[in-house]
């Protein structure tokens, strides 16, 4: 038996990326995942990779930012499965970089912070009252390196909203510890996803340049290894680590540059 045997895990953003590489290890190990998202066809994908590693799980279509698609995906999840014991507050937009603060367009600003702040406000608020009717478990929120420092590439948005994720989750972490509950977040640096890689494919000089300054390994992470330390803070190997902002990185948050 593996340490997330009949688990039930819950992942927003769940579809593709970081996402779908965690939903399935999970899986793979026994967990019933639930998987959260807009698109039907990619979520139904991800199932199907799900249940050929093994596991049992469900695609709940939703967005996460709309306040009555986050309670059903809670309330769906326990209706299946009868209780919650993880989540990964996954989902998130990456903005448009390159502007400073002042040239900042104001639609961007609120899709973003909506997006990567406010929804996982929202999502710990229905999934908090559920897993603590479970007995407790982990949180994992998925933040950044620019959750601990500031932008240089003009993502003062994204920055912002991360730091927002960072504070959110120690607080969670104060709040619920004495209940059970841990809530941690994970703070990855450029890492092969959905999100990093289009930006890799189409500004390949501007990324070497990049690299560079933001990994001290000289590469990008792999889904897996951001998979593996999620899995770390789900698991009960972490039993005494609440309210951290742990960053994976390569190395560069070690550094001045």
């Amino acid at each position: 038996m593996t340490q997330f045997q009949d688990k039930v895990i819950l992942i927003t953003g769940g579809t593709s990326g970081l996402g779908a590489t965690t939903a399935v290890s999970l899986a793979s190990q026994g967990a019933k995942v639930v998987i959260t998202g807009r698109r039907e066809a990619q979520g139904q994908a991800v199932l199907a990779q799900m249940k050929a590693a093994g596991g049992e799980g469900l695609f709940i279509q939703g967005d996460i930012t709309v306040r009555a698609d986050v309670a059903a995906m809670v309330s769906g999840t326990v209706a299946r499965f009868g209780r919650l014991d993880g989540a990964v507050n996954n989902a998130g937009i990456a903005g448009e970089p390159f502007h400073q603060v002042a040239d900042m367009p104001e639609e961007n600003w609120h899709a973003v912070i909506n997006t990567n702040l406010t929804a996982v406000f929202m999502s710990l608020k229905f999934e908090i009252p559920a897993m603590l009717a479970s007995g407790g478990g982990a949180i994992v929120n998925i933040a950044s390196i620019l959750g601990l420092e500031g932008s240089d590439i003009g993502h003062s948005a994204y920055a912002a909203a991360k730091h927002g994720v960072v504070g959110l989750t120690k607080s969670a972490a104060v709040d619920y510890g004495q209940q059970g509950l841990r809530v941690n977040a994970l703070c990855p640096g450029y890492c092969h996803s959905e999100m990093v890689d289009p930006y890799v494919e189409a500004e390949p000089e501007l990324f070497v340049k990049i690299l560079a300054r933001h990994s001290a390994m000289n590469r990008l992470g792999e889904s897996q290894e951001v998979a593996d330390a999620i899995e770390y803070l789900l698991s009960d190997k972490s039993s005494f680590i609440n309210g951290v902002a742990l960053p994976l990185d390569g190395g560069p948050t070690t550094r001045l540059y």
